[in-house]
């Protein structure tokens, strides 16, 4: 098992979006001092993208969420691809970590769709609600280590995938927020069960009751978050570096 710093090296990519190196020959690039990712990208369409690392990085997949428009607010669409890729890694024998990311500057995941859940109705809305909690409880119930990436605003639903994961890692930038209690609803997708269990009921209920936001430095001092970084993207810290294992 990679450790976790390791873990967190790997997931350097994120912040650079590199494209793989080319080399002119395969003899020259086993040789290279380059530390060299490529990616093989599994799926293309849709506001769900499903990455694997090879080379010395294979067996680490990257669920990248990517709904620019909507600041990756989950509907029905996304809601569909996540569990489709899901069911693409339970069924990948090779994969033994997933990283689930943003490719949307300054935003983790905006929550549900409020916009498109108002076209709903009642059944529509219970049956959605019902098909998030039990997605993220597919990635809960996962038999290998997620790791939530988080560059941005975690909101809702945004959190709420955050906190299904094992570990969260965030930048500096990065903020947080249970706000459904000022929609006069409660968080229905998981929050108001894994919070308590992450940080405590005193702490949870005050973050759920409010719905206040909070930064990074507070998700890491309560225990919400493991890691931050103090730069532009925790990822930049870690790049490159591979002497850094700790026993996952």
């Amino acid at each position: 098992m990679l450790g976790l710093r390791r873990i967190l090296a790997v997931s350097g990519h994120l912040s650079s979006r590199h494209a793989p190196v080319a080399t002119s020959s395969s003899a020259a690039s086993s040789h290279s001092a380059v530390f060299v990712r490529a990616l093989q990208i599994l799926a293309q369409q849709g506001p769900v993208r499903l990455q694997k690392l090879s080379a010395s990085d294979s067996g680490i997949v990257e669920l990248r969420l990517e709904r620019p428009e909507a600041k990756n607010a989950i509907g029905k669409e996304m809601l569909h691809g996540l569990r489709n890729a899901i069911e693409e890694v339970e069924a990948d024998a090779a994969a033994n970590v997933v990283l689930v990311s943003s490719s949307v500057p300054k935003v983790f995941c905006a929550g549900a769709d409020l916009k498109e859940r108002r076209l709903m109705g009642p059944n529509e809305v219970r049956d959605f609600v019902n098909s998030l909690r039990s997605t993220f409880s597919s990635i809960e119930a996962l038999s290998i280590p997620t790791i939530a990436v988080v560059e941005g605003a975690a909101f809702g639903g945004g959190l709420e995938l955050a906190l299904s994961c094992d570990l969260r890692v965030c930048g500096k930038d990065a903020k947080f927020s249970l706000p459904e209690t000022g929609l006069a609803i409660i968080p229905g997708a998981g929050g108001t069960q894994r919070l308590p269990r992450i940080i405590g009921r005193s702490r949870a209920k005050e973050l759920i009751f409010t719905g206040r936001r909070f930064d990074a430095v507070e998700a890491v001092t309560m225990g919400s978050v493991s890691y931050k970084n103090g730069q532009e993207g925790y990822q930049s810290r870690y790049r490159g570096r591979h002497d850094l294992g700790i026993g996952c």
